[in-house]
């Protein structure tokens, strides 16, 4: 069996939720099947400008091939244009011409997916960009789309609905997910699996060596990942000291990713900036708590790392991904204000017996339901699925010309908030 992993930028240094997803999906399935990554030339997702040589590469064993981008985002034209389409009624067209301006857009990449007849299965990574668009179009009946996506406006948009529905499958990243596309799409005819992804957490951590290498003396939570406004980091500063000043607790806010947000000067906050897996993972073991403040999610790896180290979550309670997360292990406490933030941060560090307990339930959530076995049979099972069976559905055609610009579709953002939300507080067993 021969799989493409097609994702908007790919590397053993390159971080992100979608993209290390993708990188240890391609990883894990090179044990089973013969996996070839289509990416661009890019390192940075927010101009996605060319650093990368295009050709073939080798990453970890796994072939990767890369395309230029046809060009830099253009940051002013893309607001712009994410304005008209999330918040007024406008056409189709403005919303290609949106997809477009997001980025990354490569026109040689699309043709290389066009052409891709030796793959059984395209895997396509993050539903909003450029490449997973015209990736499915090009590829309809071999495209598996593993979707990314979070609660955000983006998500209404018209051109994803036909998308959700002419895909020959799907694998979420989690029941809330799968709940919201639904709504949005009632694609449920498109066969789908929730599968999420795992993690490649070492079996010996060593919290005692991070502290020394970092002189971490006192109790401290830990936040990872990028530290952006959009994952909610700058709420979490406003949170965290307001906790200090209302609580005697000598406690400190460990940071751990790149900033693109300015880190407050302060001698309880500690950025430590991008580290090695084996210093993120002894961190986050010597943590007392891992903190989650992110709106949009639509799978916390963090936090299922966190569980399998056997540390406590304290999430979010905006978010829903991270709610049902949280319900369904038993293994996190949420908040949903600072004073919650304050008073849950008080429960899990006063009550350490509750704490060690929420920490083993989230270890045997992860074993159950994110080890590698379980997210390998399930991709498995569902190409077994796809290759015994026919397509029952066709991709919809794109409106003709004038349908393209017609200006009927609603404002993505009244779409998505139209849609149920809430967490899905059940999670099937798996075998």
């Amino acid at each position: 069996m021969k799989v493409a992993v097609v994702v908007q930028r790919y590397g053993a240094d390159i971080n992100g939720g979608a993209e290390l997803h993708a990188r240890y999906i391609a990883e894990r399935l090179s044990h089973h099947a013969e996996v070839r990554v289509l990416t661009t030339c890019a390192r940075d997702y927010v101009t996605w400008r060319n650093e990368l040589r295009a050709g073939v590469d080798r990453v970890n064993g796994i072939a990767v091939e890369r395309f230029e981008v046809d060009g830099e985002r253009a940051l002013d034209d893309f607001a712009r244009r994410s304005e008209r389409v999330f918040t007024q009624q406008h056409s189709i067209a403005d919303e290609l011409r949106w997809l477009d301006s997001e980025g990354p857009t490569s026109r040689a990449l699309i043709r290389r997916i066009r052409r891709a007849a030796e793959f059984d299965f395209v895997l396509l990574f993050s539903v909003r960009y450029y490449h997973a668009y015209h990736g499915a179009r090009a590829v309809p009946r071999r495209a598996v789309l593993v979707p990314t996506a979070e609660r955000e406006s983006s998500i209404g948009l018209s051109i994803f609905q036909p998308i959700f529905r002419g895909v020959r499958a799907i694998m979420y990243n989690s029941f809330e997910e799968r709940a919201t596309i639904s709504a949005l799409s009632a694609n449920d005819h498109v066969p789908g699996v929730v599968v999420g992804v795992g993690s490649d957490v070492p079996g010996r951590v060593e919290p005692d060596r991070v502290k020394a290498k970092y002189g971490l003396r006192g109790p401290f939570i830990v936040y990872v990942g990028r530290i952006d406004a959009n994952k909610g980091c700058a709420e979490l500063f406003e949170y965290f000291l307001s906790y200090l000043e209302r609580s005697p607790r000598a406690l400190d806010l460990v940071l751990i990713g790149n900033a693109v947000l300015p880190v407050p000067s302060h001698p309880r906050i500690r950025h430590l900036g991008f580290v090695s897996d084996q210093d993120k993972f002894d961190a986050m073991a010597a943590a007392d708590v891992l903190v989650m403040p992110s709106y949009y999610e639509s799978l916390s790896m963090v936090a299922l790392e966190a569980w399998a180290l056997g540390r406590p979550v304290l999430a979010n309670a905006h978010c829903d991904v991270l709610v049902g997360q949280c319900v369904r292990s038993n293994a996190g406490l949420y908040y949903g204000d600072a004073l919650e933030f304050g008073a849950a941060l008080d429960v899990l560090l006063d009550n350490p017996s509750l704490a060690a307990r929420l920490g083993a339930n989230g270890r045997g959530y992860f074993m159950q339901h994110y080890s590698w076995p379980v997210i390998e049979r399930k991709y498995l099972d569902m190409f077994e699925r796809l290759r015994t069976t026919p397509p029952a559905h066709e991709m919809e055609p794109l409106p003709g010309w004038l349908g393209r610009r017609a200006r009927s579709a609603p404002p993505a953002s009244d779409v998505v908030n139209a849609i149920p939300r809430g967490a899905v507080l059940r999670q099937e067993r798996t075998a």
